[in-house]
């Protein structure tokens, strides 16, 4: 299955959250109530932020809707990620927030075990934004969401999508926020959750000791109309579905810095793949290389993402 676009130079249009990761990663087990030796970085994030530098990287034409905050922070957000090839002239300045922030404390696998995020700048991003802006759905090849976007603009920006045509790819963001998403599951095209985020989708209402494995959720979400669901699993890979196709492949061993931003890496390469017409079986092999080349490095996105180094990546 793919999308290729009849556009040679095909435009994604990326909306939801531009942010700060601060990330900090003990030495030694944490004690509550005391502080612990460790690192702690600040890094370029946030998950519609990274997904557009990652496909601005892969050479795709990335426009991103967003907002900052009018501080500091914001303003080296901005040029680094303009600087990475993305279109930011839409991006908001709002000089009454915030910036956004993702704080997570890693363990010693560079897993996250606690985060927090920071997004009320998000709430920029209205309906009524987002309707004046059309044009760009009317010119986009695909629309990649985050569900950091308040609900009611999610409403239009599905709408939008639907009036012109225009595939939606989605990144549940968290199990908080994945929820958003049910009332809209029959427009989107790709939607790339970890297996946690499955569940909020497929059975928010369950106990969260309700036995149900990726490939049951993927499959119920293309019954429920998903075009294609791929379901990460972390260090056992992924699990994929569509109408015609299923499957599991598994993650590249590789030594581990930071899993912060690898679903993200994984989607964007999938993302390439099936508007290049690259059948899907292979384009969730590139996700798998783009996420393998992620965890290796402390940034949240791999600064050096390209088509070459993905497949050299699939043959180490």
């Amino acid at each position: 299955m793919s999308i290729v676009s009849e556009d040679p130079d095909p435009t994604i249009l990326v909306i939801g959250a531009t942010a700060v990761d601060a990330k900090g990663q003990p030495l030694e087990s944490l004690v509550p109530g005391t502080s612990a030796p460790g690192t702690v970085r600040l890094t370029f994030g946030g998950v519609a932020r990274n997904m557009a530098e990652n496909l601005a990287r892969l050479g795709l034409h990335t426009i991103l809707l967003s907002a900052i905050g009018n501080d500091p922070m914001g303003q080296l957000l901005l040029q680094a990620t303009a600087d990475s090839g993305v279109d930011t002239e839409q991006v908001i300045t709002s000089p009454e927030h915030r910036t956004g922030t993702y704080l997570a404390v890693l363990d010693r696998n560079g897993v996250p075990a606690h985060a927090i995020d920071d997004m009320a700048v998000m709430e920029m991003l209205t309906p009524e934004w987002i309707y004046r802006r059309r044009r760009l759905f009317r010119e986009a090849s695909m629309v990649v969401l985050d569900a950091n976007v308040p609900p009611r603009t999610m409403e239009t920006i599905f709408g939008l999508a639907k009036k012109y045509d225009c595939p939606v790819c989605v990144d549940p963001t968290s199990v908080s926020l994945a929820p958003r998403l049910i009332p809209h599951l029959s427009d989107i095209f790709l939607l790339v959750p970890n297996l946690q985020e499955a569940r909020a989708l497929v059975s928010p209402d369950a106990p969260m000791d309700t036995r149900m494995d990726a490939q049951e959720m993927a499959m119920e979400l293309v019954n429920r109309d998903v075009e294609i669901a791929i379901i990460t699993l972390a260090e056992m890979g992924l699990y994929y579905a569509c109408s015609d196709e299923r499957g599991h492949l598994p993650a590249l061993e590789r030594d581990v810095v930071d899993l912060t931003g690898a679903g993200v890496a994984l989607a964007a390469a999938v993302i390439f793949g099936l508007l290049n017409d690259i059948p899907i079986s292979e384009a969730v092999r590139l996700g798998i290389s783009a996420a393998a080349l992620t965890i290796q490095c402390p940034e949240s996105v791999y600064p050096d993402l390209s088509l070459d180094h993905l497949y050299d990546e699939l043959v180490i």
